[in-house]
């Protein structure tokens, strides 16, 4: 069975041990911290994308990629009837520790369970397509578990940048392509694949896999939030 990396950072963290760094290796070459108290923010501390997205839930409520359940919460709070899936049993093990009432231990591409109203992926959680052609495959899956009149809420970025200056080689596929690898403790988990995908080919596939998108909010830095629906609903 292949470590659970980010599980045991998130545990770790939040029993108290802030001393040891959660390392992202990444395809373009860097090794970068990926600071774990992001992953145990404060609604005060969210970005008002992020606040825009929690406003638009509506619904019974699916946060895919829950990670340790801050955006879970928020909206358990509030009076929502929300599920966290993720696939790290540490990450569940957290949320569950942290009050979240419905936590699922599940790869959400083989998950066939309820049907919901809003499938919410914050911090980028729709990159667990991993390709331009898992995204087809992501979408056709949100299908499946929306109620008619669902919604699904997203956000990601144009990461076309990291190539502007010539320092880092261009992939030969789609750019927004990365291959990503935790590191915690001298642990190192699986590689896996994360997506980041620019507007237009989003519109473009969307469009393919018969689905409406709305960019609700941008920033300056090529992030954006994304509302869309499936048509024919």
């Amino acid at each position: 069975m292949a470590p659970d990396v980010l599980g045991d950072a998130l545990h770790a963290y939040f029993i108290g041990n802030t001393r040891d760094k959660l390392m992202l290796h990444t395809s373009y070459g860097d090794l970068e911290e990926m600071p774990i108290d992001v992953f145990f923010r404060e609604p005060g501390d969210f970005p008002e994308l992020e606040h825009i997205a929690l406003a638009l839930c509506d619904g019974r409520t699916l946060d895919v990629g829950a990670g340790a359940g801050s955006h879970a919460l928020y909206l358990q709070e509030r009076g929502f009837d929300v599920t966290a899936l993720e696939l790290s049993p540490g990450a569940c093990s957290v949320m569950r520790q942290r009050g979240i009432r419905n936590v699922l231990l599940h790869d959400f591409f083989d998950y066939r369970g309820e049907q919901y109203d809003t499938l919410l992926f914050l911090m980028n959680g729709v990159g667990l397509a991993g390709t331009v052609a898992g995204l087809s495959t992501l979408l056709q899956h949100c299908r499946a578990l929306l109620r008619k009149g669902g919604q699904l809420l997203f956000d990601s970025s144009d990461i076309n940048y990291l190539y502007a200056d010539g320092s880092v080689e261009r992939p030969h596929a789609y750019q927004g392509e990365i291959r990503y690898q935790y590191e915690y403790k001298g642990v190192t988990g699986e590689p896996f694949n994360w997506l980041f995908i620019d507007q237009e080919m989003l519109v473009r596939i969307a469009r393919t896999e018969g689905w409406v998108v709305q960019v609700v909010f941008e920033d300056e830095n090529d992030q954006y939030l994304a509302r869309m629906e499936p048509m024919g609903q």
